[in-house]
């Protein structure tokens, strides 16, 4: 890593990964930075989450195309070496952003989800995961992401009023969401669908409305800061979403 050039962006985004049919690439060294890599995510970079989720599929089997792709993670980290989260003093104000990624893989019918929660302008919660059931659009695979969401904003909710300083009662969650037709249907309390698992999470997301968790609005995607949780974006994209977590060079 201190050997290599800086990178303004920790994935290609034309790089195809496909699994390794051969035999593994230094799969043991593959799986300990990959490990350091989840560390760093899980704690302050929310903006590699989507990238080193994605490489950690191919722990088991890496290959040199697998390796390339985790060397660019690394160039991104050693170009943004000076980045850290920042908080303002206000507003104090849980807000949460979700999006969606349909079928980005024609070898992977999963979709991804991806959420980042702020308070005072800093993300303080965040993931990137691959959802566990095939949506068949892209509405249902932005209600999903939007579910989940919902479940992580009714936790911060129950955590903050726990919370012995924090100002009471805590206000409801506004989650910013991409999708005119998810929120769409998350505000009608009628599911006409077929699908199952979207009538049990459109039951779940409605309950979190009405006893006033949770409100729903619509971002443009150009602003959703949940967007690099769900995809590789371009290096001047990324930049501007990452401020918006409050990720930012020392000042």
């Amino acid at each position: 890593m201190l050997d290599s050039s800086p990178i303004t962006s920790p994935m290609d985004t034309d790089q195809k990964l496909d699994k390794n049919l051969g035999a593994p690439v230094y799969q043991e060294r593959y799986a300990q930075v990959i490990g350091s890599l989840m560390y760093i995510t899980n704690y302050t970079r929310p903006d590699i989450a989507y990238a080193v989720n994605k490489l950690a599929r191919f722990t088991r089997n890496s290959s040199d195309n697998h390796w390339k792709a985790l060397n660019r993670v690394l160039q991104y980290l050693k170009y943004t070496l000076n980045y850290g989260l920042y908080y303002s003093r206000y507003p104090t104000v849980l807000e949460g952003y979700s999006d969606a990624n349909w079928i980005s893989d024609i070898e992977n019918t999963n979709s991804i989800s991806g959420y980042v929660f702020t308070i005072s302008g800093g993300a303080v919660s965040w993931k990137s995961s691959k959802q566990t059931c095939i949506a068949r659009s892209t509405m249902e695979s932005e209600f999903i992401a939007l579910d989940k969401a919902g479940e992580e904003a009714e936790w911060l909710h129950d955590f903050l009023e726990d919370v012995p300083c924090w100002n009471k009662p805590v206000p409801l969650v506004m989650i910013h969401c991409d999708s005119q037709s998810a929120l769409g249907r998350a505000r009608n309390a009628m599911y006409n669908g077929k699908s199952r698992h979207i009538r049990w999470r459109h039951k779940t997301v409605r309950q979190l409305i009405t006893t006033g968790i949770i409100s729903i609005d619509y971002i443009k995607s150009k602003d959703n800061i949940a967007d690099p949780l769900t995809k590789g974006l371009p290096k001047d994209q990324m930049a501007c979403l990452s401020r918006g977590m409050g990720l930012k060079p020392k000042i």
